[in-house]
């Protein structure tokens, strides 16, 4: 019987939830948007999350209708992600904590990207695929540790829609990928692009780099012609992003489905804010379904960066006796999703 605060903040979204007893009572978030061509700096962006979190804890209260002495604990995402906006994050955490004399709980942010999905679906032992701006990453739970079986070697598919989104000069309002997923739906040619998967990892920064090239021939490392040598076709951007979608997402299932063999599972949760995809949801659904198997997935309310998935993952944390010194509570950019013990689970 855990009432938790969680605030997110390690992109971004900056976002504010609480939950009690399993009863999600709020979870409010504001997204730093830039213009088109443009990506999200750290500096900027700590500034957007910190001009937003006192009014969106306000707001989660409203709507939660309860009060700070109702809390028992208060979780921040302590890593991974970008340094100043997670510090905002954990310096609001750590004030409210002294404030309010409420234990304080930093949290991964993927563990609370996968225990978001498993008490949404009721997914119970689940391969999850991770992906979002950040991270990507195949992952299962074995001895009390979610253990990762795959990943990017280089940049994480989130990140490589977003810049490719910035490439074609594609609006950042709501999200890069959501409007790259938009207009893929109207491509009709399909390209052939790199197709690099290595044992259970894959590689997207060359997909980018070709695909750029395409998009913008004067951008071509090799610029010389050769006397019979063509010009380069023009495509339309949204046979571009058909088919940037169709080949990385056919990687992402090649190597889930792996790992769902290795592990004897039929079951498939995706979670991050990649995972809001409707692509990327059919394609690995009918390769679950040719196993026999299950998807499970969550809608943009779960997926994408929230600060309920950072409150209930800490609020399992707390239940299960886990606590915190309050000389721990940094923040780290780089904290893998295998670092964590899982006091909170028993299978």
């Amino acid at each position: 019987m855990v009432c938790a605060l969680g605030i997110e903040g390690s992109a971004n979204k900056i976002g504010i939830g609480i939950i009690k007893d399993g009863e999600v009572l709020a979870n409010v978030r504001k997204t730093y948007i830039t213009p088109p061509g443009e990506g999200f700096l750290p500096k900027e962006t700590a500034k957007h999350h910190r001009e937003e979190i006192l009014g969106l804890i306000k707001s989660a209260f409203k709507e939660a209708n309860i009060k700070n002495s109702d809390l028992d604990v208060i979780c921040y995402t302590k890593g991974p992600g970008m340094a100043p906006p997670l510090l905002i994050g954990a310096i609001v955490a750590r004030t409210l904590s002294l404030l309010w004399s409420k234990p304080l709980l930093g949290v991964n942010h993927c563990i609370g990207h996968i225990e978001m999905g498993r008490f949404i679906t009721g997914a119970k032992n689940p391969i999850v695929l991770y992906v979002s701006g950040g991270n990507t990453q195949v992952i299962a739970y074995s001895n009390k540790r979610y253990r990762i079986f795959g990943e990017t070697i280089d940049i994480a598919v989130g990140n490589c829609l977003d810049r490719f989104a910035r490439i074609i000069k594609l609006s950042n309002d709501p999200s890069p990928g959501y409007n790259i997923e938009q207009l893929a739906k109207k491509g009709k040619q399909f390209i052939k692009l790199p197709y690099v998967v290595k044992g259970m990892d894959v590689s997207l920064s060359g997909i980018l780099s070709h695909i750029e090239e395409i998009a913008d021939p004067s951008k071509k490392r090799n610029k010389r012609k050769k006397p019979d040598e063509t010009e380069d076709p023009e495509y339309a951007k949204a046979d571009l992003c058909y088919s940037l979608q169709e080949t990385i997402f056919a990687m992402l299932v090649e190597i889930t489905e792996r790992a769902m063999a290795h592990c004897e599972s039929n079951e498939v949760l995706i979670v991050g804010g990649v995972g809001c995809n409707e692509r990327l949801q059919e394609m690995m659904a009918i390769m679950c379904e040719e196993r026999n198997g299950k998807l499970f997935a969550i809608d943009e309310r779960y997926c994408i960066d929230n600060g309920l998935m950072i409150a209930h993952a800490g609020a399992e944390m707390f239940k299960s006796g886990s606590r915190m010194d309050f000389e721990d509570s940094f923040v780290t950019q780089r904290y893998r999703t295998d670092e964590v013990l899982v006091t909170w689970r028993s299978d």
